[in-house]
């Protein structure tokens, strides 16, 4: 199936606007608003790559930028602008593709602004939130005070950790995700770091995982519908 993207501009309120890309197939059974990292924009060679896995297996995506991206920032926006930014991109989501099974999605950064933004007040039409690296906590500081407010979500909750992922302590992030009850879900892919990067050494390559990624939110997805 031939893969084409469209630009799209998202306002955000007078005078505002982020660019966004669509992947939508053929045969599509869920559209995910997918946002990226702290340290890349929507571009970045691991949104690129997923978004196109996420196509072949019937999961249309909305990729963004949030506001500090389009202006070339390396320093993300305040997570107010954040969080408005990914209610915004929903509402065009909405738009665009009514009556569509919706997720939310994102690459650790862009995954937290979203379960925030959920938590605080429930994104329109939103069925179930993905966490692609939810970042627990930062690097050698291990506490799990950023995950607060998962407890505040109704929705079905994914989480695919890399079991070397520096920024979320598996002893601190399984409790958690067991404190969700049954909305929630994780599955850790076993060698990856946080950026679902393998060692040369491991039996799969970062490519297998990334498929794996894919995978699993496409049957995920399957029971949502």
């Amino acid at each position: 199936m031939q893969i084409k993207e469209h630009r799209i501009s998202i306002k955000l309120d007078e005078g505002r606007s982020v660019s966004g890309i669509t992947m939508i197939p053929d045969n599509m059974k869920a559209l995910m608003v997918l946002g990226h990292g702290a340290g890349a924009g929507m571009e970045h060679r691991f949104m690129t790559s997923l978004a196109k896995l996420l196509f072949h297996s019937g999961i249309g995506t909305l990729r963004y930028n949030f506001p500090y991206i389009e202006q070339g920032r390396r320093s993300p926006s305040s997570p107010a602008i954040s969080m408005a930014t990914v209610r915004a991109v929903v509402v065009e989501a909405n738009h665009l593709f009514a009556n569509q099974l919706l997720l939310v999605g994102g690459k650790s950064y862009g995954g937290r602004m979203s379960s925030q933004a959920q938590s605080n007040d429930p994104l329109p039409g939103v069925a179930g939130l993905v966490f692609y690296g939810f970042p627990l906590h930062a690097p050698g500081k291990p506490g799990n005070s950023r995950g607060n407010h998962l407890a505040e979500i109704e929705i079905p909750l994914l989480f695919l950790q890399g079991s070397r992922d520096k920024l979320a302590d598996l002893s601190l992030m399984t409790p958690l995700v067991d404190s969700l009850g049954g909305n929630a879900k994780m599955e850790i892919l076993q060698g990856a770091d946080h950026s679902f990067n393998m060692l040369k050494s491991a039996p799969k390559s970062s490519a297998e995982i990334l498929a794996e990624l894919a995978r699993i939110t496409s049957d995920w997805t399957d029971n949502l519908t």
